[in-house]
């Protein structure tokens, strides 16, 4: 499923505009990605949480040539399942 499936699933379900729809799927979408970045965790219980983690830097290799190369360290962002959803699948 991407984006634009996801919002014809909530028009039928709703009495939503697609219009409607994509701005609220948009304004959710933008609203988590905020909460994340502020308070490095999002939890939506029976869902999931979105938690910020840190990698720290390493050492390597470059493919094409094999040398190698420090990759800096960087923050990225990780989910874990709600029981649930799990339950569900």
């Amino acid at each position: 499923m991407n984006k634009s499936t996801l919002i014809e699933a909530v028009v039928k379900k709703t009495d939503l505009s697609k219009a409607k729809a994509e701005e609220f799927i948009n304004t959710t979408l933008e609203a988590m990605k905020v909460i994340v970045k502020k308070e490095g965790k999002l939890q939506l219980v029976g869902f999931g949480t979105f938690k910020v983690k840190k990698r720290a830097a390493r050492m390597g290799r470059n493919p094409q040539t094999g040398k190698s190369m420090k990759i800096a360290a960087s923050k990225t962002v990780s989910f874990k399942v709600g029981k649930e959803f799990k339950e569900r699948l």
